[in-house]
């Protein structure tokens, strides 16, 4: 990993995204907050939550073997 954090607002963005494509709730209010709190644009949100809507819509039951496989190192 990485000795380079990821910026805070990147990661509400990410933890926004990542709750609208697992279907929680309350991940979602919380990284919603979050993100308010740190300045970050209602339509910033709005793009990030339609991009991970599509992904949801899109997603593949088999997709955590799929990663699984991929993510081996060879």
């Amino acid at each position: 990993m990485s000795d380079e954090k990821m910026d805070e607002k990147i990661m509400e963005l990410v933890g926004i995204a990542a709750s609208v494509a697992g279907h929680c709730r309350p991940c979602f209010l919380y990284h919603f907050k979050q993100a308010k709190k740190l300045g970050i644009s209602q339509d910033d949100i709005r793009e990030v939550v339609e991009f991970a809507r599509s992904i949801s819509v899109a997603g593949d039951k088999g997709v955590y073997e799929f990663v699984s496989k991929a993510m081996e190192v060879k």
